[in-house]
């Protein structure tokens, strides 16, 4: 009787045992399996926050957390020359622990050492839109801005018949995607078209749309002789167009600008603009967040992703492929 209870008291420990044990696995595999389930969390810093440019960058980022399970952090400075602020902005992420970064940075130099700091402490960084100094970074995401300005060139020689007084309004200094917008056009100028005088080239219109008025009208008032303007970007473009209305020139002074907003699309469809330069913002976000998780996950990236770049004009812009650029649909994703 001693031996039965003996042994049926060794079975029953041996089965608690196996329960126990069988308890503990499962319990660390489901531990294991959520740790692998985390959701990552990508912040995204762009320039700027005003522009209708950066709103479609969001919306594409936004896109791709949705599709990916990730969670988008955006956050930027408000002006697109607050260098201190989007500095900020980074060593706040990455103290944050953040899974990885999407910087689109305002200055192609002050952004370096942040980025530095951000891949010490293992977090990934992808660079979108303007370039950065150095390769501290696992891709770039952006339009070919070499050849946008190289484009925007032809396009006001082309409504110039090839000849005429021009201004190159550039943008800030240290951003780097403009500067090559700029060289590309002053190259192909100076290269191909020896009729057309470029009479400003040196003038920086800052990065609002008050500041490139205030530049444009005073450069109006000096050389009242001009034919054609180049803005490189979005409020370069309609502080130009601004100050062409003002003095009762718009579209007798041809305009080629950069990027799209409701304000600038009414203008081409009244001929005051003869072309608009497009990028893909909803793409530059979208991949730029793509690009970052597949990284993350352990998947090979390219260095360089070319986004693509358009021009719109009077006679293309209701084209499905202009529209899409000039209109972008991004109302579903900024709530």
């Amino acid at each position: 009787m001693k031996t039965a209870k003996r042994n049926f008291t060794c079975s029953f420990l041996l089965i608690l045992t196996a329960i126990i044990f069988l308890t503990a696995c499962q319990s660390s595999g489901e531990k294991s399996q959520a740790r692998g389930q985390r959701v990552l969390r990508i912040a995204v810093i762009p320039k700027g926050t005003t522009h209708e440019f950066w709103k479609t960058v969001q919306a594409g980022a936004l896109k791709a957390g949705q599709e990916l399970g990730v969670e988008i952090l955006w956050k930027g400075p408000q002006k697109e020359d607050d260098r201190a602020q989007q500095i900020q902005v980074v060593e706040d992420f990455v103290s944050r622990r953040v899974d990885g970064i999407v910087l689109a940075p305002l200055d192609d130099r002050a952004l370096i050492r942040p980025v530095d700091e951000a891949r010490r402490e293992g977090i990934p960084v992808v660079i979108m839109d303007s370039n950065l100094q150095g390769d501290n970074y696992i891709s770039f995401v952006a339009t070919d801005n070499y050849k946008a300005g190289v484009i925007a060139a032809h396009r006001l020689a082309e409504v110039l018949g090839k000849k005429g007084r021009i201004f190159l309004i550039r943008y800030q200094e240290g951003s780097a995607s403009t500067t090559f917008r700029e060289q590309g056009f002053l190259d192909t100028i100076t290269r191909e078209y020896p009729e057309i005088e470029i009479l400003v080239k040196d003038q920086f219109a800052g990065t609002t749309t008050e500041s490139a008025y205030q530049l444009t009208e005073n450069l109006l008032s000096r050389y009242s002789q001009v034919d054609g303007i180049f803005a490189p970007n979005e409020s370069s473009t309609f502080g130009a167009l601004r100050a062409l209305q003002h003095f009762g020139l718009a579209g007798k002074v041809k305009l080629v600008g950069f990027d799209s907003s409701s304000k600038l699309v009414q203008a081409l469809e009244k001929n005051e603009i003869q072309g608009l330069v497009l990028q893909d913002p909803m793409n530059i976000g979208y991949l730029s967040v793509k690009t970052l998780v597949e990284y993350l996950q352990g998947k090979p990236v390219e260095k360089r992703i070319d986004t693509g770049v358009s021009l719109a004009t009077l006679e293309n812009m209701n084209l499905p492929e202009i529209r899409r650029l000039l209109e972008p649909d991004f109302s579903r994703y900024l709530k």
